[in-house]
């Protein structure tokens, strides 16, 4: 549903994006991840045809953005990060207005704009002036334009912003009911946001790719070995001393991450005398795995 290949977004001489490719499938959810100025919001005004990269292809339903973008908008939903409201409608004059320039009319659009209330949850203001709502609320109403028209590709940039813990759940839960449907893609610099909600995970640094994939490829990337946890009595082992190990890092007073290329650690630290009292294989968070690849092993 959505390709894009070698973007590259140059502003005179600053490039903010360079070299990036990405697909998103029908019924996948992916997230781009990277720090502020990343180039997220670059790759995503780029998809949404606001801006023309200055190299690169995107494709958007099998159509070419670049060459017809006018076209290619029906296809998707865009949320930016600070959704474009009118301050002075009302919540149902706004959606209203949305839905007729989207093309909706009649019987389709009362019957698009009462699921985007409902699914939004923006029933209890649906009189108020939007210029009187929350951030959250503001956040919502944002969302349900995107989803009016019903498109099968979904452009959401930061999509929980201003919601508070219970929202962001409900949000998330919206997001994988919708994708069940349609492609999703969607940036954020919140980890736990795209280990909760990513099928598969770009991972941006200073404009270009530093990895992509399912979380378990981004960890066999970084990880290509077995990673253990072990926990030991008494002094230090001498890790480099010990046949098999690759790595090791301290963890705790007592513990130790340690990468392994052998048959059998327990066996191996044992005939070195380690006395060992705990060992199991270890799983690298997503936030342990970003700061490896973008803070230099940090």
């Amino acid at each position: 549903m959505v390709r894009a290949r070698e973007l590259t977004m140059c502003y005179g001489t600053l490039r903010a994006v360079e070299g990036v490719s990405l697909e998103v499938a029908l019924g996948e959810i992916l997230g781009l991840l990277g720090p502020n100025g990343a180039g997220k919001t670059t790759i995503l005004r780029i998809l949404s045809t606001q801006i023309v990269p200055t190299r690169g292809e995107v494709y958007l339903n099998g159509e070419d953005a670049k060459a017809h973008p006018e076209k290619v908008r029906a296809f998707f939903g865009y949320l930016p990060e600070t959704p474009p409201l009118y301050l002075d409608m009302e919540v149902r004059e706004y959606l209203h207005f949305v839905g007729e320039a989207r093309g909706l009319s009649g019987r389709r659009l009362q019957e698009r704009t009462s699921w985007v209330v409902e699914a939004c949850g923006l029933s209890g203001v649906w009189r108020q002036p939007l210029g009187e709502l929350s951030k959250g609320y503001r956040q919502r109403v944002g969302l349900a334009q995107a989803l009016i028209h019903d498109p099968p590709i979904l452009i959401l940039d930061e999509p929980t912003t201003g919601l508070d813990p219970l929202q962001i759940k409900e949000m998330r839960s919206l997001i994988r009911e919708l994708s069940r449907e349609k492609a999703v893609i969607f940036s954020s610099h919140i980890l736990q946001e795209v280990e909760a909600l990513a099928d598969r995970v770009l991972i941006l640094n200073q404009g270009k790719e530093v990895a992509s994939g399912t979380r378990e490829e981004i960890y066999r990337r970084v990880f290509p070995r077995p990673v253990f946890r072990v926990e030991v009595e008494g002094a230090a082992p001498d890790w480099g001393s010990i046949p098999g190990v690759l790595e090791s890092e301290r963890v705790g007073e007592e513990s130790y991450r340690v990468v392994f290329q052998g048959e059998d650690l327990f066996r191996t630290l044992c005939e070195k005398g380690v006395a060992v009292r705990a060992l199991y294989p270890e799983r690298l968070s997503l936030e342990e795995l970003f700061l490896r690849l973008v803070g230099g092993g940090a």
